[in-house]
Parts: C-alpha cells; structure tokens; sequence
C-alpha cells in the first residue's frame, strides 16, 4: 500500500495488489479517502455493489471481457454472471512529487494482455481542502484495435454508460449538480459536485471526447467519468486514450457559487 500525504496528513491509501476474488475485477483503487480532517469519503466493498473498490479506473467491457466486476450485461439478456472477468495488474511504481506514476496491465482471466496503462497519481493542497489528480493514458498493446463498451452500448436503457474513472462515495443523504444547475446525469459539463450528508464535497472535472458524468445518489452515491456513454470507444495503436481527472476534496458542503471560486484559483 501507499499512502498519499498532503502537508503530512494522511489523506488516501492506494491499494496496490488487492487479493480479491476474480468476479470482482481484481485492480489497483484508492481507499479510504480522507478530507484533511479525516472524514472518510470513498466505501469498498459495499453490500448492494461488492466490485466497487473506492477509487479506480474500470471498465464492464474491454474486448468482451468484465473488469468492472459482478454481472455483465448482455443484450437481449440482462445482467448474468459469466466467466469473461479480467483484472488490472501493476508492472511497478515511481515516485514523484506528491505521489507517484505506474504502469498496469489490463488482462483477461487467463492473463491474456488487452490494454497497457500509464498512470500518475498526485495530492495537492486545494481552497477548501486538497486535490486529487489521477492521470491515464491506455494503449492497444498490439495491431489490433481495442473496443471499450459499457451496458449502455450493449443494450441497457436508462443512462447505464457506467466505466472510466469511478468514486463510489459513502452513504447517506446526497446531491450532485453541475454549474448551470442542470441533470447533473449524462451532463458534459466542465464540473460536477457531489455532497454527502452535510459532511464533504468532491467537485469532479476532467471530461473529454465524447465522455459524459455518470452520477447515482440514492440507491447509492458515486460518480464516473465515463468514456462509453452512449457509445464504444475504440483505443486505436500507436493512439493512447488519455484523460486527466481531478477532484476536489473538501470539509462540508460547498455551495455552486463556492466551487465555482475555488475551481477559479486553479
């Protein structure tokens, strides 16, 4: 495990080589999740969704194969459970400042390799608390094209485009919005907030392409940063798939007017 430290305080663990079972899409995640004053803001392992690890980037359908975990969603079927999960397995680490970069494999469950991935994970102070970034570039490990699909693109209705970078939030009373106050689900807007049980607020940004904002409260609270909305993304060779995600960490909840002046300091 590794700790990321803003000002000295612990502020996140990132799990490194979790030893869970194959159905919930072993990978590197992040949790817990601190604000500065330790309130904890990611869940794992939640009963109603076991494969939602905190903090990851994580896809239902890479090539055919699940590393999201749980059921997959195949058209005209539903959700079943099959045996097409893969994992997310790390070549090894490099500190930089604030925390680190690392290369990972994306594999199905016989090893085979479908993706490479570069990422940079940092924590740095931020008005109102300290900020994520959390960087990814993923290539096609050959000549062949690689196909990232969600439930959506497999035939589920109701804004099930779920996969990217994904923060299962903890529990309790919340509200996302974005900036014009609009469907905060399925916007692209440059922000999105989410505030849980008057204790925090992550205030995420860093959409691109075609990417949309998947976010759930209620049955339960998370948001993603999600590449396959509406439809596939194809990860071209020699043409990596990169995004920059940050997200703002914050004590208490944060009013539109407020997040909008700390996104305004940078």
């Amino acid at each position: 495990m590794i700790e990321l430290l803003v000002g000295g305080t612990p502020v996140a663990t990132y799990v490194t080589d979790p030893d869970v079972d194959i159905r919930l899409a072993p990978r590197p995640y992040l949790h817990p999740v601190r604000t500065l004053n330790g309130t904890v803001v990611t869940d794992e392992f939640p009963e109603d969704h076991p494969w939602h690890l905190g903090v990851s980037l994580t896809m239902q359908d890479v090539d055919g194969i699940n590393i999201w975990g749980g059921r997959t969603y195949v058209r005209d079927q539903g959700y079943i459970w099959r045996d097409d999960h893969g994992r997310v397995v790390s070549d090894g680490r490099e500190p930089i400042d604030g925390g680190f970069t690392e290369n990972l494999r994306w594999c199905d469950g016989g090893g085979r390799l479908l993706l490479r991935e570069h990422r940079s994970v940092t924590a740095r102070p931020a008005r109102h608390g300290w900020e994520l970034s959390f960087g990814y570039a993923l290539s096609a490990p050959g000549e062949a094209e690689v196909v990232i699909g969600s439930p959506a693109t497999n035939g589920r209705t109701g804004g099930a485009g779920y996969g990217g970078f994904f923060w299962r939030a903890t529990s309790g009373a919340a509200e996302a919005f974005t900036a014009s106050g609009g469907e905060p689900h399925g916007a692209t807007e440059s922000w999105l907030a989410l505030t849980v049980e008057d204790s925090y607020t992550l205030v995420f940004r860093g959409l691109a392409g075609d990417d949309r904002w998947f976010a759930r409260t209620g049955d339960y609270n998370g948001v993603c940063a999600a590449l396959a909305f509406e439809d596939t993304v194809t990860v071209k060779p020699g043409a990596p798939l990169a995004r920059q995600i940050r997200v703002l960490v914050a004590d208490g909840c944060l009013t539109r007017d407020e997040v909008a002046a700390a996104l305004a300091e940078g």
